[in-house]
């Protein structure tokens, strides 16, 4: 089972369209000047600013024709071996469900709105859609070698709560941030949480919490960066090297440590 199932595109009720259009607007319109170049540049060529919630399967014919990706409709989370399978294979699984108007600003397991705003743009950039393919590709891995919470740490720091330099300042491009409307300011505003260059085995050493705004960011060069990195990688003596380095809690700031601020 790959647990996929029917998106079921009419059965959404005119409040549930709703409800996307409000998030929809909301969120591009703070995003301009705080996401990544890369991100606005997918809403256009996927066309999600097209009132209502997204028809996976028109969405995908547009990603398919520009990275070779799709999007498929899961109820929720999924076993970690199916979403692994489906990224390496360049399938991107999406819940189907929405958000109540009395969730609009926190919403704790991911929904339509978080998986397909937040996600799905960028994967019509090709060099970051090659970047989740290796991702899932390397999920895989991490299954057999009992490393995915090292591996899990990537994700988190990238995908879901990454930042990018860009045009001479810090740039948005992790999910978690784009559909959130109080985190996209704090990552990029506020002077609590650390902002610290990228390094694999740095990220892949500290924690997270799934509670509370993050406290560090880690901060890309570029996304063909990340990915050289990644590819690059030689995973297996990765993992045994990490098993014997203390874990590092999320504010914690090493003497190597790139410390950055929002103007470069």
């Amino acid at each position: 089972m790959d647990g996929t199932i029917p998106q079921n595109w009419a059965a959404y009720t005119a409040e549930e369209h709703a409800v996307w259009d409000v998030l929809f607007t909301r969120q591009t319109e703070q995003l301009r000047g705080c996401a990544t170049a890369a991100f606005l540049s997918g809403i256009e060529i996927l066309h999600l600013e097209k009132p209502g919630i997204p028809d996976f399967e028109a969405l995908s014919e547009k990603l398919m024709r520009a990275t070779g990706w799709r999007v498929l409709a899961v109820p929720g989370l999924i076993p970690d071996a199916a979403f692994f399978e489906h990224l390496a294979n360049r399938r991107f699984v999406a819940g189907r469900f929405i958000r109540r108007k009395d969730q609009l600003d926190y919403l704790q397991e991911p929904d339509v709105f978080h998986d397909v705003f937040g996600h799905v743009p960028l994967l019509a950039h090709p060099v970051f859609a090659d970047y989740m393919q290796a991702y899932g590709a390397g999920g895989l891995r991490a299954l057999q070698l009992g490393a995915l919470r090292k591996l899990a740490r990537l994700y988190w720091y990238t995908v879901e709560f990454g930042l990018i330099r860009e045009a001479g300042e810090l740039r948005i491009y992790g999910a978690g941030i784009l559909s959130s409307p109080g985190e996209s300011r704090y990552a990029l505003e506020s002077p609590e949480p650390n902002r610290l260059g990228f390094d694999l085995m740095r990220v892949m050493r500290t924690e997270y919490r799934i509670d509370a705004y993050q406290q560090s960011y880690f901060v890309i060069d570029s996304f063909q960066d990340l990915l050289h990195q990644t590819l690059d990688a030689d995973f297996a003596p990765l993992y045994a090297t990490l098993e014997r380095l203390p874990d590092l809690e999320p504010t914690t700031i090493l003497p190597e440590d790139r410390v950055l601020t929002r103007g470069l």
